[in-house]
C-alpha cells in the first residue's frame, strides 16, 4: 500500500495535526483510510462523525463528509445522517471518554437497536485533552490526575458491553496490531448492523506518564506483551487474564436493523396513505 495514496484521504492543508508525537491517534486514523481504500469506498458516500476529544479531532483531518459535534452526542448525529442519508456509510470515531461516559445513553441504544453504524473507539483509558482525568475504561489501581491515590473504580469492558446491549459486530484490537486493527475496521464498514471497533491506543503524555510509560515505544510494547488473542485467551485462567488485553472478533451475526425496520415502516405508511 502506497503511503502517497493514503494521503489523498486527508486534508493535507489541516496539517500539522495537534496530536502528541507518538500519539496512536494517528495510527487509527492511518488504519481506517486503509481500510476505507481497500473496499474501494467512494469518500463522497462515507461520513464520519465525532464529538469531543483528542481523537474527536479526527474529523478534521479526513478528507470525507464530516462533522465534529458536541460531547457525546456522535452517535445521536450520526443516527439522524444515517437515517436520512441511508445510502451513505456512517462512521464515528471518538475516545473513551466521549463515547462510553457522557455519550454511553446513546451508545448503548444505539448497540441495542441495531443501527447501521460503525463506532471506532480510541480507547487510551483516560481523557487525553481536558488534563488526564481518569475514564470509564481507565484500569482500576492506575494513576490519573484525578486519581492520584491510585483508581478505585472498575472499568467498562467495552466490547462486552457492546455485545450485551446487541451491537451485531464487536472486536478489539491495539494500535501496535496495526494488520489486524486494518482488518476489523474493514470488517466493520462491510457489516451490515452495529459495528464497534475498539483499538487500545497510546497516551503517553498522561496516562503514560503517570503509570510509569512517559514514551510511546513503552506504550506500544505494554500492548504487545499484554495483548492475547481471543482463542488463546478462552484457555486461559481469570488470572492469568488479570490485566491481559483480549484481542479479535468477538461477534459477527446478521441481524435485522434499525435502518431496514424503519423503511419498512415508510413504506408502510406511505401505502396506507394512498388507500
Amino acid at each position: 500500500m502506497s503511503t502517497t495514496k493514503l494521503l489523498t484521504y486527508l486534508r493535507q492543508d489541516r496539517m500539522p495535526h495537534v496530536w502528541c508525537p507518538g500519539c496512536g491517534n494517528g495510527v487509527i486514523m492511518k488504519a481506517f483510510v486503509n481500510a476505507v481504500d481497500r473496499l474501494s469506498l467512494e469518500p463522497d458516500r462515507i461520513a464520519v462523525i465525532s464529538g469531543i476529544g483528542c481523537s474527536s479531532r479526527v474529523t478534521g483531518y479526513l478528507n470525507f463528509n464530516t462533522m465534529h459535534t458536541l460531547h457525546g452526542r456522535a452517535i445521536a448525529f450520526a443516527t439522524g445522517v444515517k437515517l436520512s442519508r441511508p445510502e451513505f456509510k456512517v462512521v464515528v470515531m471518538g475516545g473513551d471518554g466521549d463515547i462510553l461516559a457522557i455519550g454511553g445513553n446513546h451508545f448503548i441504544h444505539a448497540c441495542r437497536r441495531n443501527i447501521d453504524l460503525t463506532v471506532i473507539i480510541f480507547n487510551n483509558s483516560i481523557y487525553g485533552m481536558t488534563g488526564g482525568q481518569y475514564s470509564p475504561t481507565t484500569p482500576e489501581e492506575t494513576y490519573a490526575s484525578t486519581a492520584p491515590y491510585g483508581n478505585i473504580e472498575d472499568q467498562f469492558d467495552t466490547v462486552k458491553l457492546a455485545i450485551n446491549s446487541g451491537a451485531t459486530y464487536v472486536a478489539r484490537s491495539t494500535v501496535y496490531h496495526y494488520i489486524q486493527a486494518v482488518q476489523y475496521i474493514q470488517n466493520g464498514l462491510k457489516h451490515k448492523g452495529m459495528s464497534v471497533i475498539e483499538i487500545m491506543t497510546n497516551c503517553h503524555t498522561y496516562f503514560g506518564r503517570y503509570n510509569g510509560m512517559p514514551e510511546p515505544v513503552q506504550m506500544l510494547t505494554y500492548f504487545k506483551e499484554n495483548a492475547v488473542p481471543l482463542k488463546k485467551a478462552e484457555k486461559m485462567s481469570q488470572d492469568e487474564l488479570d490485566r491481559k488485553i483480549i484481542i479479535g472478533e468477538f461477534v459477527n451475526i446478521e441481524k435485522e436493523t434499525y435502518n431496514e425496520k424503519y423503511e419498512q415502516l415508510k413504506t408502510k405508511l406511505a401505502f396506507t396513505e394512498k388507500e
